[in-house]
């Protein structure tokens, strides 16, 4: 199994795609704000996990698989946070003005997400959606649920980064 370089650390992050959810330690520099890395321009084409557990969802019942390794392919993912209880500072300034809190559900693949998105006061929420061009966007105070696996207990998250063409909004 891979061994971290001295510059390199690891993070345990959760990963969410069209038909898998991903538990797994992530490898990056130690210099990496993990929650906002997808957002950088060294991202590699494959994101590199150890002790990597999958939850696989298509097909009845999901199943399970774990690998010591794994790469999975960055273009999959729909969405991606640190993992509890793990946090890092949120990215954004709280006195900035001109921005207010809104509630939004977010549909990703078999996932629902209740939180809130940044947006500017001087629109509303369809305009802030259809004119932001960010490839990650930040959902804040998220609660993660799966109606496909009631036995899963909600996940909150102080925030999450979720690729907006790829969710649903729903107000």
């Amino acid at each position: 199994m891979y061994t971290p370089h001295p510059d390199e650390k690891t993070s345990t992050v959760m990963i969410y795609s069209g038909n898998a959810f991903i538990h797994g330690d992530l490898v990056t520099k130690e210099n990496v704000r993990v929650s906002i890395w997808l957002r950088t321009q060294g991202v590699p084409n494959y994101i590199h996990l150890l002790k990597a557990q999958v939850l696989l969802l298509y097909g009845t019942p999901p199943k399970s698989v774990a690998y010591n390794e794994l790469f999975f392919p960055a273009a999959e993912i729909i969405a991606f946070h640190l993992a509890p209880p793990v946090v890092d500072p949120l990215d954004y300034d709280p006195r900035e003005s001109n921005r207010i809190m809104t509630e939004v559900n977010l549909l990703l693949g078999t996932f629902m997400v209740k939180g809130r998105l940044r947006i500017s006061t001087q629109t509303d929420f369809a305009t802030s959606i259809e004119v932001g061009r960010a490839t990650w966007l930040s959902v804040y105070d998220a609660d993660i649920t799966n109606s496909l696996l009631p036995q899963m207990l909600p996940i909150h998250v102080p925030m999450m980064l979720v690729r907006p063409e790829e969710v649903c909004f729903g107000l």
